[in-house]
């Protein structure tokens, strides 16, 4: 016999309503009731309908480890909730990320979050987010919001990555630092280009922006942008990912250089790996696990039809000092 909700509501000694509350994550059920009804389909065998229970997480950086661990933190925190995390991996703003959207909104998607996605470049295509809105499926976003739509977005504060990063660097006795920055268009590599100048205008540089050089979130990337910096005797690097840090050290290294002995650098991102290669890399870390549990509470929230306060939290990164920073030579 087929176990539905009408006998899981009389095991449970409930409504069908409360059951169907429950199974949807609705508000309005006591902790008490909540748990009363769970233990019956337990009890009875009830097979909960993954539809509507599906949360995907679009980004396009797996292979980076900090998008990995954000996911996976992420899909942890939604799962004591009845919620399933599912990876989508696609490039930002492309046709991929709009079909996996299309796709999980007919099959009945319960939210979707933007990690690093098309949320976070400038002038992006709106009709992903408008197919979401037209069927009333809600979506966060991680480091980028969504233009013509109010929807939370959950971010690192850019602006004091980099103030945090050029205060360590200066304090060393560095005064030649340079930026290997993300590409124009992309707002979280904007956003640390703007805090960079700002730290350098601070502290009295003129004409800061000659220090900073736009490349791809690679190493490659950061490689490439280090080439055209040590041409301008720079004695220190900030990177705006971890990655383009590698790429910096390889840089340095391939014209006869040395890090942190000629040239200091610092990455950005904080992924756990950092810690291990050579030399361990100072960076500036982001708030990973408070990020990942605010973003899974804003979609439980958001699931279960209660208000989550609109517009952008900013949560506040570390610094994290290794060996790929020192004092400069001339010092």
């Amino acid at each position: 016999m087929k176990i539905g909700i009408t006998e899981v509501a009389a095991r449970a000694d409930v409504s069908e309503a409360t059951v169907s509350r429950v199974i949807n994550r609705r508000s309005g059920v006591s902790a008490k009731t909540r748990e009363a009804v769970e233990r019956a389909m337990a009890e009875l065998g009830y097979e909960r309908s993954t539809r509507g229970q599906i949360v995907a997480v679009i980004t396009p950086w797996l292979s980076n480890p900090f998008f990995a661990d954000v996911a996976e933190l992420i899909e942890a925190a939604l799962a004591p909730h009845g919620l399933k995390g599912v990876l989508c991996p696609a490039l930002p703003g492309g046709i991929q990320e709009r079909e996996f959207v299309t796709a999980l909104a007919d099959h009945g998607v319960a939210g979707v979050v933007f990690l690093s996605a098309s949320n976070t470049i400038e002038n992006a295509d709106p009709e992903t987010y408008n197919v979401l809105a037209a069927r009333r499926i809600p979506f966060v976003g991680v480091n980028g919001g969504f233009e013509g739509h109010d929807a939370p977005v959950f971010s690192t504060d850019d602006h004091l990555a980099a103030e945090l990063a050029v205060e360590h660097l200066f304090s060393l006795g560095h005064r030649r630092v340079g930026m290997a920055a993300g590409p124009v268009g992309n707002r979280p590599a904007d956003r640390r280009v703007e805090g960079f100048l700002a730290a350098l205008e601070r502290r009295g540089v003129e004409d800061p922006d000659q220090w900073v050089v736009r490349q791809y979130y690679t190493i490659e990337g950061g490689q490439s942008a280090t080439s055209t910096l040590l041409r301008q005797d720079v004695t220190a690097i900030v990177a705006a990912s971890d990655f383009m840090a590698l790429g910096a050290i390889r840089g340095v290294r391939r014209e006869g250089l040395s890090v942190p002995g000629d040239v200091s650098v610092v990455g950005y991102d904080g992924s756990m790996i950092m810690e291990f290669v050579d030399p361990p890399l100072t960076t500036v870390r982001q708030p990973v696990d408070r990020l990942a549990k605010e973003v899974a509470r804003s979609v439980v929230a958001l699931v279960s039809n209660r208000e989550v306060p609109p517009g952008e939290l900013l949560f506040s990164p570390e610094l994290v000092v290794r060996a790929s920073t020192a004092p400069p030579r001339s010092a």
